[in-house]
């Protein structure tokens, strides 16, 4: 694509059911993986795309985000005041000064799909990206967003981010049809939301990272409620598939599963070792408890 991806969609209205009873009160977006909670990876790899305008699909429960993202007066004078100018910068600094942080209420919990067009209003008809705070992807490079909006081929294409997985785990993604035999990206012949392993017609799965066109609102908008009442986002790629095109794309990167309790820790380990402040002793840890 060869414009910047402008607005980039973020989801975030669930209840992180998975890390109760800390997400009671803590947005699990917000949950630190050393001293930045998820949520600031995320929107540091949407500015890295290109991104001046972040549009956050919340709760009318979750006011974290925006609290995050906004002033904090008494603490930035107090940071002045005592002469902490770097610890100011980094509270000053979160986003910067030409991006707009926008924030629409999902009135009820109705599926990725749903979260996804309560975005319309803002994105329009232009391309766009999304989110999932809870995949953070790590690359020393180029994000996998800006990765994905570059190879983009055209503003009408769609282009979703895809993992190799177990087979035996194929159920709990969405799983894409496409040869991805040679090179980072190919074309989608058909996506099956959480097939079966011995259906899965192979093991991409589909992660939390997605290019769009904004014509996915439309079919959107038709898509029939499936499984819980719940609007499915692979159910509008598959109509998006029928009369346009849609690519898998293997991104560059570490990806890691922040919405189970186990891909927090392995973030938190792997972000601590890459700390100079904290690598040895991080790995004396390690050493000594296992």
């Amino acid at each position: 694509m060869s414009a910047p991806l402008r607005k980039v969609v973020f989801p975030v209205a669930g209840l992180g059911t998975r890390f109760l009873p800390a997400s009671k009160v803590v947005a699990k977006e917000m949950l630190p993986v050393l001293d930045k909670p998820l949520i600031q990876y995320a929107v540091d790899e949407a500015v890295d795309a290109g991104a001046d305008t972040l549009i956050f699909i919340t709760s009318r429960y979750k006011h974290a985000i925006a609290d995050y993202f906004d002033t904090a007066y008494e603490l930035e004078q107090k940071l002045e005041r005592s002469g902490k100018q770097e610890l100011l910068a980094a509270v000053r600094d979160l986003i910067p000064k030409h991006v707009r942080c926008i924030y629409v209420t999902q009135s009820e919990a109705l599926g990725l799909g749903h979260a996804v067009l309560c975005a319309k209003p803002v994105v329009g008809d232009e391309p766009f990206g999304v989110i999932l705070p809870d995949d953070l992807i790590w690359n020393r490079g180029a994000g996998a967003l800006r990765q994905m909006a570059q190879f983009a081929p055209n503003p009408e294409a769609g282009v979703i981010a895809v993992e190799e997985v177990p087979r035996e785990e194929t159920h709990r993604y969405g799983i894409v049809d496409a040869d991805m035999t040679s090179g980072r990206a190919a074309c989608v012949r058909h996506v099956v939301e959480k097939p079966r392993p011995e259906v899965a017609p192979s093991n991409l799965a589909i992660v939390g990272r997605y290019v769009l066109p904004g014509r996915i609102f439309q079919l959107l908008e038709k898509t029939t409620p499936g499984a819980g009442g719940e609007i499915q986002l692979t159910d509008a790629i598959a109509a998006l598939l029928r009369d346009g095109e849609v690519h898998a794309f293997r991104f560059e990167g570490t990806r890691f599963d922040c919405g189970s309790k186990l891909g927090l820790v392995k973030a938190t380990l792997h972000f601590a070792l890459l700390d100079p402040t904290l690598a040895q002793a991080t790995r004396a840890f390690v050493a000594a408890s296992f």
